[in-house]
């Protein structure tokens, strides 16, 4: 018997009368918030408008939501399908069950409506967003603690998560806390592109493409770790070989969009410019004024000197 642990939440659903409050959705919702503000945040510093973030993710969070239930339900779907289960399960989103291979994609296509009917570049978007994305998977994996769900091998470290539940097939014990490790990753790669967007200026989608590389690496090995029931390919869980190929192609991405588009977008948002395009209108403006200033002197002293030639003309004539 473990003498440290983490212990479980008896249960992740508290009632409000009749209606129930359900914990995972409480981190999900509570995700997405954390990712719309800090987004919001570091679209306002590249030189967009506040509240653009928000019109945007009206498209993106639910496609998200939709993209990762469906990657769920298509890569477990024996949960659902099979012999003895009800299909309707799988629409039951608050139960659990999202992938975020298909949140992200299928999320990135709600983005890409929604900034282009707003005219913005989707890549200067997804830089913005990045972090808090990472963030905001931090917040969700709770979820999964309180579902008792997702946990990984057997341990006696003295972090090991308490698993008391018997349902689904759950063997109580001791276990890796496989959430609370992804859940630290995912705060760890936020931390990194903000370090590195800092750092190097990351522009055209490579701050969102790092998140995604380094999301991959991080999902390899804790994938690794977990015990629940998965499909397998040569060996390794499908999220295993996902996580290397998603991987594989932000790093390509990486390396393409650097050597065709180096440096970062100076303009990220239609009629809204960042602070040093602003400083330099303002300097043309100023410049086009005191032009307009000096033709207008220029032609003041031209009509005076008329003036003074046309009074000297009778003068010279008596």
């Amino acid at each position: 018997m473990n003498l440290a642990y983490i212990p479980s939440p008896s249960h992740g659903v508290q009632y409000l009368g009749p209606i129930p409050l359900r914990a995972y959705a409480f981190c999900i919702i509570i995700g997405v918030f954390v990712a719309v503000w800090f987004g919001n945040r570091r679209w306002i510093a590249r030189g967009g408008q506040s509240g653009t973030v928000a019109d945007i993710a009206v498209w993106a969070v639910p496609f998200g939501l939709v993209g990762g239930r469906l990657y769920h339900v298509i890569t477990d779907y024996e949960l659902y399908f099979s012999d003895g289960r009800d299909w309707v399960d799988a629409f039951k989103v608050w139960e659990g069950g999202l992938g975020i291979w298909g949140a992200i994609a299928l999320g990135a296509l709600g983005a890409w409506i929604g900034a282009r009917r707003r005219g913005i570049p989707m890549p200067a978007y997804a830089d913005a967003v990045a972090p808090g994305i990472a963030f905001a998977q931090a917040i969700g994996r709770w979820g999964n603690w309180f579902n008792q769900e997702l946990y990984g091998r057997e341990t006696h470290l003295p972090w090991a998560l308490h698993i008391t539940s018997s349902e689904g097939g759950r063997v109580p014990g001791y276990y890796h806390p496989t959430f609370l490790y992804e859940s630290l990753w995912c705060v760890g790669v936020g931390l990194l592109v903000i370090w590195a967007d800092r750092r190097f200026k990351l522009g055209h989608g490579r701050a969102f493409a790092l998140y995604v590389a380094a999301y991959c690496v991080g999902r390899g090995w804790i994938e690794y770790m977990r015990v629940d029931d998965a499909h397998h390919i040569l060996g390794l869980r499908l999220n295993d070989w996902t996580a290397l190929l998603v991987f594989l192609l932000a790093v390509a991405y990486i390396v393409v969009s650097s050597k065709k588009r180096p440096g970062r977008e100076a303009v990220v948002e239609p009629g809204v410019s960042d602070g040093p395009v602003k400083d330099t209108e303002a300097v043309k403006d100023t410049e086009a004024v005191k032009d307009t200033e000096a033709d207008a002197d220029a032609d003041a002293d031209a009509d005076a000197d008329a003036e003074g030639e046309e009074k000297a003309a009778p003068a010279e004539k008596s």
